[in-house]
């Protein structure tokens, strides 16, 4: 059985395939500061910027997956005014 899904101290959280493509090119980019435009074509294969929140919802139930406490991020970080960086555990 093929299975979307991260282990983390909350236990095994389930990934739509969406949250799974975001994650992996988070992972396969550590440190990096990823833009928004960057992350719309890798993940949802567009360049439309414009009026959608798509980005920011995913990365929303993203963090509630990976974080253990999203309002205090570890992991995935937003770079104001440019996009966000997947952070590793140190």
């Amino acid at each position: 059985m093929d299975s979307r899904q991260v282990i983390t101290s909350n236990g095994a959280q389930k990934l739509t395939p969406m949250l799974c493509r975001l994650l992996e090119v988070f992972m396969r980019n550590p440190e990096k500061v990823l833009t928004r435009k960057f992350l719309m074509k890798e993940v949802w294969e567009t360049d439309y910027l414009g009026d959608t929140r798509t980005l920011e919802v995913h990365v929303c139930w993203l963090r509630k997956k990976i974080e253990e406490d999203p309002d205090h991020r570890c992991y995935l970080r937003t770079v104001r005014g440019v996009g966000y960086r997947f952070s590793l555990p140190k």
